[in-house]
């Protein structure tokens, strides 16, 4: 036989872990070697146990899983994480994967799904499932200002984030569109929160940037 994969249990629901654990003993190629109720005892344990792979629950006192797994990563330990949460937000997700974690996955999930999600981190992948890689895909474009920001934007948050870099105000910009000040000022809200914009000046110079007007356009001061 091959040599199994260590996994520690981390989560602070007995019963969670009992189910888990069920699960993973009916694998030849797995077993749990440890289980942990809470952040600080996840990291004592990964340091002890050195297993090859942690499921780690989010939402757990002590620290919790988010500053398990970045403690675990900053140990240089040889140990992988995977996340297994409730949390489909994105807030969960990325600073999951900033803090180390190799994988993310919902506990709604299939159980094959865990499986698989477990060998892969073992092997040295990556695993997300396709609605948090998309999460992740979106939040790149959004930093590295490669025009993500612009497919997110729905027909008329560009009308308007257009208008506005060409210095039309709310009022004008509602005439031109037949919408109300205040539904422009929604759109507009909206739209900036998408593209990482702060001021008027910064959506001018991603106006300017993407082709959404002139070049002879003035930048407010």
């Amino acid at each position: 036989m091959s040599e199994r994969i260590r996994i520690l249990l981390a989560d602070d629901h007995r019963l969670v872990r009992s189910g888990l654990r069920r699960l993973l003993e009916t694998q030849t190629d797995m077993e749990v070697v440890g289980e942990a109720g809470d952040g600080e005892e996840t990291v004592r344990l990964a340091q002890q146990l050195r297993p090859d792979v942690v499921v780690m629950d989010i939402a757990m006192p002590k620290g919790g899983g988010l500053e398990a797994t970045r403690r675990i990563a900053e140990a240089g330990l040889p140990t992988r994480v995977l996340v297994l949460t409730a949390h489909a937000e994105e807030q969960y997700l990325l600073p999951v994967i900033r803090a180390g974690g190799a994988g993310y996955l919902l506990k709604s999930a299939a159980d094959e799904e865990l499986l698989d999600a477990i060998r892969a981190v073992y092997r040295g992948d990556a695993y997300l499932p396709p609605p948090a890689a998309a999460m992740l895909l979106r939040d790149y474009m959004r930093r590295t200002g490669e025009g993500g920001g612009l497919a997110e934007l729905s027909p008329r948050e560009r009308e308007v984030v257009r208008l506005t870099a060409e210095g039309y105000d709310a009022r004008d910009i509602g005439e031109r569109l037949y919408l109300s000040a205040k539904t422009v000022e929604t759109y507009r809200r909206r739209a900036m929160e998408k593209l990482g914009l702060q001021s008027r000046a910064e959506l001018v110079r991603y106006a300017l940037r993407h082709g959404l007007l002139g070049t002879d356009t003035a930048e407010p001061s």
